[in-house]
Parts: C-alpha cells; structure tokens; sequence
C-alpha cells in the first residue's frame, strides 16, 4: 500500500509545471486556451530553449501578458505572432518560419547531405576499379619472378 501511495504522490509531482500565474489567466476558456497554444510558440528570450508558458522568468510573464492582451484586443494568433517577431525578431519564435531570410539554414542540411552522399559515391565508385591484382606484371618483375621460382626448384 506504501508503495502505491508513493508511486501516485511521484506521479503528482511529475505532472508538467506551467508557469502562467492565476492573474494572467483570462475569464474566457476559448481565449485562454488560444493563448496557451501561442505561449508554447514563443521563446523565453532569458531562457532561451524554453516557452513562455514553461518559463518562471519575469520577461516571460510579460510576454504572456502581452500576448493576452494582444488577444483581447481582438488580433489572430498570425498577428500576435507577427507583432512579436516585429518587436523581438524571428527568434522569438521555438519554430522558426520558412522564409527566404532563412530559407539557407533550412535547406543547408539537406544540401549537406546531398554533396556528401556524391562525393561517398564518387570516392567508392573509383575504389572499386583500382584493384592491384588486375595489373599485368611488368618485364622486369617477369624475370624477377622467374629467378625466385628457378631457385626455389
């Protein structure tokens, strides 16, 4: 039974922590809800590799706050979306979006890995006619090899 009980309070504790604080939470749930969703798209510009909605950081706190405020206002999720990158730049943002600005950091790795399978290909390709057996032997390695088989007998 002591068991069981441990392993629920560890489940409890285990459960994800957001930061977002009752003041922040809007009285409409479709509103809130559209908020959450944004706040998992922006990045903590203090923690960087986190969201606002997971960051107890105080600029995190106020770009929630900004973000509800922006919604209330009336905006789309795009235009939050589009006023932050505005304000912070697109690093604002966990996924960056697909623009021509960025468009070589998205297509670099594939590029990368296009070049390098060319040059595997290529470099194989030419190993495999380089075989040393297939070389005819040479005059002078005929006679070199015809006195090491004559003394040998």
């Amino acid at each position: 039974m002591k068991k069981l009980l441990l392993v629920g309070l560890a489940l409890l504790f285990l459960s994800p922590a957001f930061a977002v604080e009752p003041d922040e939470i809007l009285a409409d749930p479709a509103m809130e809800a559209r908020a959450r969703d944004l706040s998992t798209e922006v990045r903590c510009m203090v923690c960087q590799n986190q969201s606002i909605d997971d960051s107890d950081a105080p600029l995190a706190k106020d770009l929630r706050v900004l973000v509800r405020e922006r919604l209330v206002a009336g905006d789309t999720n795009e235009e939050v979306l589009t006023f932050l990158v505005a304000r912070y730049g697109e690093f604002v943002l966990l996924k960056p979006r697909f623009t021509l600005a960025n468009a070589f950091l998205w297509i670099a790795p594939i590029g990368v890995l296009l070049i390098g399978g060319f040059i595997a290909f290529v470099a194989f390709r030419s190993r495999r006619g380089q075989n040393p057996e297939e070389k005819p032997l040479s005059d002078a390695e005929h006679e070199a090899l015809k006195k090491i088989l004559s003394s040998d007998s």
